[in-house]
């Protein structure tokens, strides 16, 4: 739909739920004093007189808005208010349904027999469903705002223990830190990113991995952050490999040149901060004459996403008992590394940050990111092989999180 009828349809249909939804609100009000019936009144027509407003501007500056973490904030906010607005619809226009049927019932049974006495008190909305919906058209809001407060900065430390029979005793205990989809264009300040990579270094992991998604879109983000960035050190050295949004596909470059030089910006930058970045190769890691393999490609998935990786490519020479490979994507891992590759012990991975909303309680854990990724949010086992996928440091689109927080990852590898 062309953009000049999708705007006012949008606000018409806001205003359209915003007025029904009201009459909810009007119930829920009425035992109010004067002054609490005003100022609940003029609430919940200033957030419906705001939103109509950020829509407008919105319309008006989108394709040269100054600030995408600014317009993420925008379009999150329309989708909460209107998410909120249609569940508390459901449950009025459920009252209404029922007052419709009481309504009909009556009829029918004044029409049949004059001389019926209908009991019962006379039709009125239903205070219990009014009070529910605008419960029902609360919670989205609440949930998803705190999300936006404090849930993006949540960063929890994750350990996993994994025992490889073959495991050269040298590398017996090995502990290995992983980092992935920092993003560093959806961070506001410096403090959240120090305070992350704070909990990873005190660690004091042997090696460390990122996989992937340093950036939004463009290099450039990464700038305000080098000196943060620098502090990611092991005595193994540092790891990454790039991931989807690292090579400005979803961006309007001028030109394919300007798309390139921005890569090559970001691959300078990252050896700049001392990391490693593996673009289909490896590297053998060497502790007193045993050796330990670590592959790493660039992005590949299953589906629409661009598939730079070439594992054969990063395979090549990687001899060594044990072999841990970096892709950013999971879905590589039942697509090409388990049918292919049956010797990588261990898969690391990002990509999904668990779709940024869920469910984690103990071993239970709920997210829409299963109905799209087989392995979506820590440590998996299909036969000998493992695929760890980190649920992000940072995020992208919504910036928050509901139930599925940020995360610093510590692997350890045993022997056994």
């Amino acid at each position: 739909m062309h953009r000049g009828l999708f705007i006012p349809i949008l606000a018409m249909i806001i205003v359209f739920l915003d007025v029904y939804v009201y009459q909810a609100v009007r119930i829920l009000i009425s035992r109010f004093s004067l002054w609490a019936r005003r100022v609940a009144v003029s609430g919940y027509w200033a957030i419906t007189a705001i939103t109509l407003t950020v829509i407008g501007v919105f319309a008006f500056l989108e394709d040269t808005f100054p600030n995408r973490v600014i317009r993420n904030i925008i379009v999150v906010w329309i989708l909460i208010h209107i998410l909120s607005k249609t569940l508390a619809t459901v449950f009025v226009l459920a009252d209404d349904l029922i007052r419709i049927v009481r309504f009909a019932g009556r009829k029918v049974l004044q029409f049949t027999d004059k001389k019926v006495v209908i009991p019962g008190k006379p039709i009125s909305r239903s205070e219990f469903l009014a009070k529910s919906a605008v419960i029902a058209g609360a919670i989205p809001a609440v949930t998803m705002g705190l999300g936006m407060l404090g849930g993006a900065y949540n960063f929890r430390l994750r350990k996993k223990t994994i025992f490889l029979p073959h495991l050269p005793s040298e590398f017996d205990g090995i502990r290995i830190g992983q980092l992935s989809d920092i993003h560093a264009g959806s961070f506001y300040s410096k403090s959240p990113i120090e305070s992350g990579l704070n909990l990873l270094m005190e660690e004091k992991p042997d090696i460390i991995f990122f996989t992937g998604d340093l950036v939004n879109d463009h290099a450039k983000e990464v700038e305000p952050y080098m000196g943060l960035l620098k502090m990611v050190k092991a005595p193994l050295g540092v790891y990454s490999v790039l991931g989807n949004h690292d090579y400005g596909d979803y961006e309007s470059w001028p030109s394919a040149e300007a798309k390139r030089q921005n890569l090559q910006k970001l691959i300078a930058f990252e050896r700049e901060i001392g990391w490693d970045l593996l673009m289909n190769e490896n590297r053998i890691i060497k502790v007193d004459g045993q050796a330990l393999a670590v592959i790493g490609v660039e992005n590949w998935g299953k589906g629409r996403f661009q598939k730079y990786g070439d594992l054969q490519k990063a395979y090549v020479n990687a001899g060594a008992p044990v072999k841990l490979l970096l892709s950013h994507d999971p879905s590589h891992w039942d697509a090409q590394v388990r049918p292919g590759y049956g010797d990588i012990d261990i898969t690391f991975s990002g990509h999904t940050h668990g779709f940024q909303f869920g469910v984690e309680i103990g071993n239970f854990k709920w997210s829409p990111s299963q109905y799209m990724y087989e392995q979506w949010a820590g440590l998996y086992q299909k036969g000998n092989q493992y695929i760890y996928v980190n649920r992000g440091f940072g995020f992208i689109g919504y910036p928050g999180r509901v139930g599925i927080w940020p995360e610093v990852a510590i692997i350890e590898l045993k022997k056994g």
